[in-house]
C-alpha cells in the first residue's frame, strides 16, 4: 500500500493516520511518497492528494475510507 502526499497537507495527515492504523491491524506494509520529490507524481496526482494505491492501483484520493480500505486489502490481488 502506498500513500502519495506532500508536506503541510492536512488531508494527507488524516489519510496517514487511517493508513497507519489499518496497516498495523491488518499486518500490511505501506510506504509514503512525497509527490514533490517526483515531477511525474506531481503531474499525475497534483489535484487529488492524498492518493492511496493498493497493489499499485489507485484506490482512493482526498479521503481514505477505513472500511473500504480494509476490504481492498483483504481482496485477492487483481491481475494487471
Amino acid at each position: 500500500m502506498t500513500l502519495i502526499g506532500k508536506p503541510g497537507c492536512h488531508l494527507c495527515d488524516d489519510a496517514r493516520a487511517v493508513i497507519e492504523r489499518v496497516a498495523r491491524e491488518e499486518g500490511v506494509e505501506w510506504e509514503e511518497l512525497n509527490m514533490l520529490d517526483d515531477p511525474e507524481l506531481v503531474a499525475r496526482y497534483a489535484e487529488q492528494i492524498p492518493v492511496t494505491l493498493v497493489d499499485g492501483r489507485q484506490h482512493d484520493y482526498w479521503r481514505v475510507d477505513e472500511n473500504r480500505l480494509r476490504k481492498a486489502l483483504s481482496a485477492p490481488p487483481r491481475c494487471a
